[in-house]
């Protein structure tokens, strides 16, 4: 009889913990404690994200799971009007960007977030195919040259300067041509599908791309209805690959030819696919993982492993806005998120604060209308603010560092700008001003005892705080103002900010306890954020952004101590919110700028995780 040991080539470990890596993947191990056989298993899922700010059916799509861009598309069932509108998705939101030329659904794309091909489709409100091209450069589009052939719901794959089109109906065309950048060619036979394709899925590159499902044109020899078709293309030909397990037209598709995704689509009325099917080259496998409702009409982005299905349809009323990430995966992942808090008693921006997201404090701000400076400060317990003995001196712009219990509120407007004041958990106390005026927000990092500002009111200068008094200390790189910072004294972080120029700056630079180097740049530069967390985990909270940014106010960008990425957005977008150097990443924002209004607000983060999926062996 065969043994574990004879078919692995090694022993079934004996362990009092089970492993906390991937070398544990493919592996089976006895939990002693447990008393039971584990190993790791992957798993396959669909989970919900950001929708689309428009909904639409028919679009096209381009790019990776966490870097794509969605453009165009039907807003209703064929006969209502198409849409131009453009939107790239950071891994968690949607946001808008330059429309297209020609508002058209049922084309073909290509290419990557910053450098997508749309080709084809058709616009219903004027009632025609079309053959246009057209280019996206990461922020607006301009006009190619046309295809040679006009067609909608056109198969296409590959990237913005070497792309293939293929099938599609109005008339129907069965030609495949090649755009290498700059025109489109005719590919001579045997180039031609078999039979007139449209509908169907795609992905892959120029020399070596597939397509599946769809549905052949009526009268052309081939029959009707959704088909479960796979066609491969080596660079100049198309042969046969194996047939999807459910036939389907309207689907989604993301990968490459010997790694792809097929999911969703459509059957005709009323049946809409939540099925999900894996290619490895030769045949398909069903997916354990499902899309939470049947949806088709819609492109997918991404890999085989990593997809993004967004919008489409899921009945044949209209088009959906909502949007899926698809994860294959050995780990148990969730996301980052942000939660609703209990209000803050007075709504302020340009408020101070410290502490944690289970003992924050606030202070000071600001209201417009009428303008008023607040000495107010807050308490709060993880669920409930309540109201602490005031400040000293009322003021906005202040910052602040610390606990709750012994934190320290520094700064602010009206002048001098250069008070210092200590709470003690009950009350504020009047201590040593410091040398620089900083009347608007700064960089503050540290505690009661050891505490940094540096930035503000245009300033370089840092400063240094021991508890009793202040010294000055090595100069920020640039003079800023409303830039954020958090961490420690020795181990600080300054991000964005306005230069004097003014302009809106991406820069990050790190505290060594002697002196200031450059960190990675944000991915948008940020003023008036909010901020918490480490030197090598740092947080950059909401704020006002540079153009590429909509003025949502909601960004929310993470610092791992080398490199910025994009995190789970704020469910209320704002500025000039506290509290400022919050510890860990369990964080807390409050208060601040919502537009019109300051905002009471409260929202708590949890960062998010990610864990070995291990599974108990059993007999059953």
């Amino acid at each position: 009889m065969s043994t574990y040991k004879n078919l692995i080539g090694k022993d079934v470990n004996f362990l009092t913990t089970d492993p906390d890596n991937v070398q544990a993947e493919g592996q089976i191990w006895y939990n002693s404690p447990a008393g039971a056989f584990k190993n790791v298993a992957g798993a396959s899922t669909w989970s919900s994200t950001g929708s689309l700010n428009t909904a639409r059916r028919e679009s096209g799509a381009a790019g990776t799971q966490t870097a794509s861009v969605v453009f165009g598309g039907g807003l209703a069932p064929n006969g209502n009007p198409d849409t131009n509108a453009t939107e790239e998705y950071n891994g968690f939101n949607f946001a808008n960007s330059g429309n297209m030329n020609q508002a058209r659904e049922g084309m073909g794309a290509a290419g990557t977030q910053t450098a997508a091909l749309a080709f084809g489709g058709a616009n219903y409100t004027s009632g025609g195919v079309l053959a246009s091209n057209e280019e996206y450069g990461g922020s607006s589009w301009t006009a190619g040259n046309a295809m040679n052939n006009s067609r909608s719901y056109v198969a296409g794959f590959g990237l913005q300067t070497a792309a293939i089109a293929v099938g599609g109906g109005g008339p129907g065309t069965a030609v495949t041509e090649s755009y290498d950048g700059t025109n489109w060619t005719n590919l001579s036979s045997p180039s031609n599908v078999p039979g007139i394709l449209f509908t169907n899925a795609s992905c892959g590159t120029q020399t070596a791309g597939i397509i599946f499902g769809g549905g052949y044109l009526d009268g052309f020899g081939k029959p009707p209805g959704p088909q479960a078709v796979t066609l491969e293309w080596d660079g100049s030909s198309w042969t046969a690959g194996g047939n999807l397990n459910q036939a389907r037209r309207r689907l989604g598709g993301a990968g490459t030819q010997t790694a792809a995704l097929g999911f969703g689509g459509y059957s005709g009325p009323p049946q809409f696919f939540n099925v999900t099917e894996f290619y490895d080259g030769s045949s398909w496998t069903t997916s354990s993982g499902t899309l939470a409702t049947g949806t088709g009409h819609m492109h997918g982005s991404g890999t085989a492993d990593s997809a993004l299905s967004a919008g489409g349809a899921t009945s044949t009323a209209g088009a959906v806005a909502t949007s899926y990430e698809f994860n294959n995966t050995i780990n148990a992942v969730i996301q980052s998120s942000w939660s609703n808090g209990g209000n803050l008693n007075l709504a302020r921006r340009f408020l101070g604060g410290t502490g944690t997201a289970t003992a924050g404090l606030v202070f000071g701000g600001f209201q417009t209308n009428p303008a008023l400076n607040f000495n107010e400060s807050e308490e709060y317990d993880g669920s409930t603010w309540s109201e602490g003995n005031n400040l000293n001196n009322a003021r906005r712009g202040i910052e602040g560092f610390g606990t709750q219990t012994a934190g320290v509120g520094v700064g602010g407007f009206p002048p001098p700008g250069v008070r210092t004041e200590e709470y003690n958990g009950s009350s504020w106390s009047n201590e040593t001003d410091f040398a620089t005026q900083r009347m608007n927000m700064f960089g503050s990092a540290g505690t009661q005892t050891a505490g940094l500002i540096f930035g503000g009111s245009g300033s370089v200068n840092t400063e240094s705080y021991d508890g009793s008094s202040w010294s000055e200390v090595n100069n920020l790189p640039t003079g800023l103002s409303n830039a954020r910072g958090n961490g420690t004294q020795t181990a600080a972080l300054s991000m964005g900010g306005d230069t004097p120029a003014p302009a809106i700056t991406d820069a990050t630079s790190e505290w060594d306890g002697s002196n200031w180097t450059s960190g990675g740049n944000m991915l948008f530069g940020g003023s008036k954020m909010g901020a918490f967390g480490t030197q090598t985990e740092g947080y950059s909270v909401g704020g006002v952004f540079d153009t590429r940014v909509p003025t949502d106010y909601n960004l929310v960008q993470e610092y791992n101590g080398t490199a910025w990425a994009v995190d789970a957005n704020l469910t209320t977008g704002r500025n000039a919110m506290g509290p400022a150097n919050s510890a860990g990443s369990t964080g807390m924002i409050a208060g601040g700028d919502t537009g019109p209004t300051p905002t009471n607000a409260t929202e708590e983060y949890t960062a998010g995780t990610s864990t070995l999926n291990i599974k108990t062996i059993t007999t059953s």
